[in-house]
């Protein structure tokens, strides 16, 4: 289980261990934090009052002095595994729902007539798919999309990145993606 480490002003920083946050924790530098402890750790007894020292993890937390996001001012970085999740597994020609190791990152405008390898660029597509396209433009093979790209926010890259998303952790995320995301399903 990891926890969502936010900056102060509720910004999405990382997906940090249990570990790291108990460090945070124990050096104060945590200013609050959201949902119900989600794991206690448990250390030595301490000599003055005989009590064992714990510490209460929260899922989601905001660090003092942590400096603003860089992320939240550029694009998320793409990769098949985010890309898939934001197109639900979903091909953009043909419409089948398929597991990861059938589906390809498919470059609406080929990279070989110049196109780039970005998230208004790219689609989920399956083998089959994007073999008959190649290295052609749409109109070419007479392929149509049956849904656009777009670029996934810095809420919705946190979902995107393929991790186990306690309820507490997804609905502080989700608050924020727009209604128009795939992610609201």
């Amino acid at each position: 289980m990891d926890v969502l480490q936010l900056d102060v002003s509720g910004r999405p920083q990382a997906w940090i261990t249990t570990k790291e946050a108990a460090i945070l924790y124990a050096s104060e530098a945590v200013a609050w934090t959201l949902g119900v402890p989600c794991t206690v750790l448990r250390g030595g007894i301490q000599r003055v009052s005989g009590k064992q020292s714990r510490i209460e993890v929260h899922p989601i937390i905001a660090v003092r002095g942590s400096v603003p996001s860089r992320a939240w001012r550029q694009v998320p970085a793409i990769s098949n595994l985010k890309l898939f999740a934001r197109d639900r597994q979903v091909c953009a020609y043909c419409g089948a729902c398929l597991p990861s190791d059938l589906l390809t990152r498919e470059h609406i405008v080929p990279t070989s007539r110049g196109g780039l390898d970005s998230w208004m660029n790219c689609i989920t597509a399956c083998r089959g798919c994007n073999g008959r396209k190649g290295n052609r433009m749409l109109h070419e093979v007479g392929l149509e999309l049956m849904y656009l790209p777009y670029i996934p926010n810095l809420h919705e890259d946190m979902i995107l990145r393929g991790r186990r998303i306690l309820v507490d952790q997804m609905e502080f995320l989700l608050a924020c993606v727009p209604r128009h995301s795939r992610l609201h399903g």
